[in-house]
């Protein structure tokens, strides 16, 4: 089974929209690494997330901003034949990308950012009250790089792809 490199802009946005949670990574002053799982949004190449005011990743972030961020869609077991293990893969698609956080403190453009969090996981319009915003972290992360792949793809030769044919 092959892995595929995805550059089309089109087919890494749809990457992202499939996933719910994002793993985000940061390094603190020792270089000990420290990787949440969190929600998110995503719009025009940044990515937001929220928190609380204060806890051991704002203070990481305070003295190094750089993060990565990755998303990764749903695995699938797949195999090209059901008798040999090494033909079995996890077919499944990934973003890997960087960037700095940057903490949004303006009231309005943190509305903004809460919209397009909420809009990965509904298509509704919410509202919020004054003391939420104020009280929210809001993380801008433009991307600095992206890499996306996609996994598992069947070979050309393979015979089975999970229960279905392939040619």
């Amino acid at each position: 089974m092959r892995t595929i490199t995805l550059e089309e802009q089109e087919q890494i946005e749809g990457i992202i929209k499939k996933c719910k949670v994002c793993y985000v990574g940061m390094s603190d002053n020792e270089g000990i690494p420290y990787v949440l799982p969190m929600n998110f949004g995503f719009h025009e190449n940044v990515i937001y997330l929220h928190s609380a005011q204060e806890g051991k990743s704002i203070s990481i972030l305070k003295n190094n901003p750089i993060v990565c961020v990755t998303f990764c869609t749903e695995p699938e077991l797949v195999w090209q034949n059901e008798e040999v293990a090494c033909s079995y893969r996890v077919r499944s698609e990934s973003i890997i990308c960087n960037g700095k956080v940057v903490f949004e403190e303006d009231y309005d453009e943190k509305v903004k950012a809460l919209d397009i969090i909420m809009q990965q996981y509904s298509e509704r319009e919410f509202k919020y009250s004054e003391p939420s915003v104020k009280n929210v972290k809001i993380w801008k992360v433009e991307i600095e790089d992206i890499s996306a792949r996609e996994y598992g793809v069947p070979g050309v030769k393979a015979i089975k792809y999970k229960d279905r044919v392939i040619f």
